[in-house]
C-alpha cells in the first residue's frame, strides 16, 4: 500500500527532557497490519551521524507503540521503550573508532530526529522521504542548574550546582584521557540533584602554561574546593573516574589523608598503577604496556590486556581492600547513556543516606 498520500501521525512525548529521561513513541493513523521503521538520527557536533531502527507492525487500529510493541528487527529486537537511543551507531561508511559523547556545550541540546518510513527498511534512510518526523531535544542540563568554572588553586574544572539553596551531596567527576574538560556526565548529575565538579587533569590551564603535569595534591585541591562550598554537603561528598580517572579515584579513595568519600564509583579502569605515582608516572606506566593492547575483528581497540596480568609487587596495585574510611565501593565494567542512569542510581542511593 503507497502511503504517500496518506496523514500518518508521529508523536515523541517529551520531546524536550534530560538525557536519561524516558520518552514515548507513538505512531498512529497506519493501516492494520501496516510495516514500518521507527528510525532515529543524531548529528554529534563533530560532524558524524549516529542513527537506531526497529521495524513495526501496526495493530489492528492502525497504532505503533514503541513502549510496549516489540521490533521485529533493526539495531534492535524485541520491547524496547528507549531502543532508539541505546542502540545508536554510526551509519554505514563512518570512519572507525567513533564514540557519541556531547564533547562541546553541555548549556545546548542533543538533538534527534525520529521518523518513521514505509516498510522494513535497513539502509538508504538518507534517500528516501519519510512519513513523518519529529525532532526531540535531550539536555543534559535541567532548568535551574548553574554552570561555574572554576579556577581556585590553578584548577581547571566546572561546578555544576542543582537547582535551589541547597545543601547538596557533591561528586567529583574524572574523565579518562580524553586530554579536555568533559562536562556531560556532571551537568547530568546536577540535573538530578548532586553538586558535581567535573575536572581537567590531563590538559588543565597550569599544565598548558608549565608543561608539568599534576600530582595527586591537584585532585585533594579539588576535592577541597567541592567539600568548602557552601551549597555542599561536605560529608556526602563521593567520586566518579571513567576509564584512566578509575585510576586517580580508587589511589584518592584509598590512600589520600584528606579525601574522604561517601563512595567510588569506577567504570572500565584499574586498580594496577604505581601506588605513589603522579599522572606522568601513570601514563608511562601505561605506555610501558602499550603492547599488549589488540583489535578485534571490527577493528575496535580493546585494552582489556594492557596491565594485565595483576602484577604482584604491592606497589603496583591499589589495595581495595581496605580503604581506610567508611565507603561504599563500586566497580562498573560497560558504559553507554542508559547504563550512566544505574550509576546516577547507585551514587544518590549512597551519597544521600
Amino acid at each position: 500500500m503507497d502511503m504517500k498520500q496518506c496523514c500518518v501521525k508521529l508523536s515523541v512525548q517529551p520531546s524536550k527532557g534530560l538525557a536519561d529521561e524516558k520518552f514515548l513513541v507513538l505512531v498512529q493513523k497506519v493501516p492494520p497490519g501496516f510495516q514500518l521503521t521507527v528510525h532515529a538520527l543524531h548529528k554529534n557536533e563533530d560532524g558524524h551521524s549516529w542513527e537506531a531502527f526497529g521495524h513495526y507492525t501496526a495493530n489492528a487500529i492502525g497504532t505503533v507503540n514503541v513502549s510496549e510493541d516489540p521490533s521485529l528487527g533493526g539495531t534492535y529486537s524485541g520491547v524496547e521503550l528507549m531502543g532508539l537511543l541505546w542502540s545508536l551507531r554510526p551509519v554505514p561508511g563512518s570512519k572507525p573508532g567513533l564514540r557519541m559523547r556531547k564533547k562541546e556545550n553541555v548549556q545546548t541540546p542533543m538533538e534527534v530526529t525520529i521518523s518513521v518510513y514505509q516498510g522494513y527498511r535497513t539502509q538508504g534512510f538518507v534517500d528516501q522521504v519519510p512519513l513523518a518526523g519529529v525532532v526531540v531535544e535531550r539536555w543534559y542540563m535541567a532548568p535551574g542548574v548553574r554552570r561555574v568554572p572554576i579556577t581556585e588553586g590553578g584548577l581547571t574544572a566546572t561546578l555544576f550546582l542543582p537547582s535551589g539553596p541547597g545543601s547538596f551531596p557533591g561528586l567529583l567527576d574524572l574523565s579518562g584521557g580524553e586530554e579536555k574538560l568533559m562536562e556531560y556526565r556532571a551537568a547530568l548529575l546536577a540535573s538530578h540533584g548532586i553538586a558535581s565538579l567535573a575536572l581537567d587533569y590531563l590538559t588543565p590551564k597550569i599544565t598548558m602554561e608549565t608543561g608539568k603535569m599534576v600530582d595527586n595534591q591537584y585532585f585533594e585541591t579539588a576535592y577541597r574546593v567541592l567539600q568548602q562550598h557552601p551549597q555542599v554537603l561536605g560529608s556526602r561528598i563521593a567520586m566518579l573516574g571513567l576509564s584512566l580517572g578509575t585510576s586517580f579515584t580508587l589511589k584518592m579513595a584509598v590512600y589520600s589523608q584528606v579525601v574522604k568519600l561517601r563512595c567510588a564509583v569506577c567504570i572500565n579502569g584499574t586498580h594496577v598503577q604505581p601506588i605513589d605515582g603522579s599522572v606522568q608516572e601513570l601514563l608511562g606506566f601505561c605506555r610501558e604496556n602499550s603492547g599488549k593492547t589488540r583489535f578485534n575483528e571490527e577493528n575496535q581497540v580493546i585494552f582489556r590486556d594492557l596491565l594485565l596480568p595483576i602484577p604482584t609487587d604491592p606497589a603496583l596495585k591499589v589495595n581495595v581492600s581496605t580503604t581506610g574510611q567508611n565507603l561504599f565501593l563500586s566497580s562498573l565494567y560497560s558504559f553507554s547513556l542508559l547504563f550512566f542512569l544505574s550509576c546516577l542510581v547507585f551514587i544518590k542511593s549512597q551519597i544521600f543516606i
